[in-house]
């Protein structure tokens, strides 16, 4: 299999405020000397608690952040010494999901506008409404829904439209940035089915990002552990979950199995009602 995604030896580091005239504080390191790859068709699960790094290592591999230290390569090419021309010709080849598909849909415009939005940056608006209505059907809406507004579905369709406006392109990689972890646990499972679906049909790479080792399980084929920054653990996603080798990621596995019990217990998985 291709590499698609190379982050080698990346490090983060944001200014602190002054707290005294004449003193300088420290830099807040979110990411510290990090390095992953993404083959083609495979996922690659990015766990840790909130602040350990993941979602900074998830704008450098978007190119949205440019590291400090270290480089993040797609397909061989250096993301963030390209020109912006260059950047912008390659972005259509990577996309992301956000976790609030709410929040990153423009309730002022129709569904098939936002998800056109990636086909119109690329300069590929000539039939873009026909590529809308096939990626709204791959996603498992209709194509009439190019023309409602996203307050007209619930959270796990416009979850959906999200993920149609990141693949209508038509990428070699998905970047998905807690991209479940604001649905309902029943449709949360209908949506990780989708993307797995959606992988096997179009060879996608996927870097998800999560906090929660249960949802990884089931989706991901290898998995970096972060903990303030640090990887301290890498590898086979299922060699990890079924020996980890880190105190801290055997506490994450015990919040998940807490967590699940919590959410299902007699066991019972309401399915997702449409619009």
């Amino acid at each position: 299999m291709s590499c698609l995604l190379d982050i080698r030896g990346v490090t983060r580091r944001y200014p602190r405020p002054r707290r005294q005239l004449l003193h300088s504080e420290p830099p807040l390191v979110a990411v510290d000397n990090v390095s992953v790859r993404i083959e083609q068709g495979r996922t690659l699960g990015i766990v840790g608690e909130s602040g350990s790094g993941k979602s900074t290592l998830a704008r450098m591999a978007m190119a949205f952040e440019a590291p400090d230290e270290g480089e993040v390569l797609f397909e061989g090419q250096p993301l963030h010494r390209l020109s912006p021309r260059a950047l912008q010709a390659l972005r259509p080849q990577f996309q992301m999901i956000f976790q609030d598909p709410f929040g990153s849909l423009d309730p002022r415009r129709s569904v098939g506008w936002s998800v056109a939005q990636p086909l119109r940056a690329a300069g590929k608006s000539a039939g873009s409404r026909d590529r809308v209505a096939e990626t709204l059907e791959q996603v498992g809406l209709r194509a009439a829904d190019m023309d409602r507004y996203p307050h007209e579905f619930s959270g796990g369709q416009r979850q959906r439209i999200a993920i149609a406006r990141a693949i209508v392109t038509k990428p070699k990689l998905i970047v998905a940035d807690e991209a479940v972890s604001a649905l309902d646990v029943s449709v949360r499972a209908q949506i990780l089915n989708l993307l797995m679906d959606l992988q096997a049909e179009m060879g996608l790479g996927i870097l998800f990002i999560s906090h929660d080792l249960a949802v990884v399980s089931s989706l991901c084929d290898d998995l970096l552990v972060l903990r303030n920054g640090v990887a301290v653990e890498q590898g086979l996603a299922g060699d990890i979950l079924d020996s980890p080798g880190h105190d801290y990621t055997r506490t994450l596995l015990t919040a998940a199995a807490l967590e699940f019990e919590g959410q299902h217990p007699e066991g019972q998985q309401p399915e997702e009602q449409p619009a």
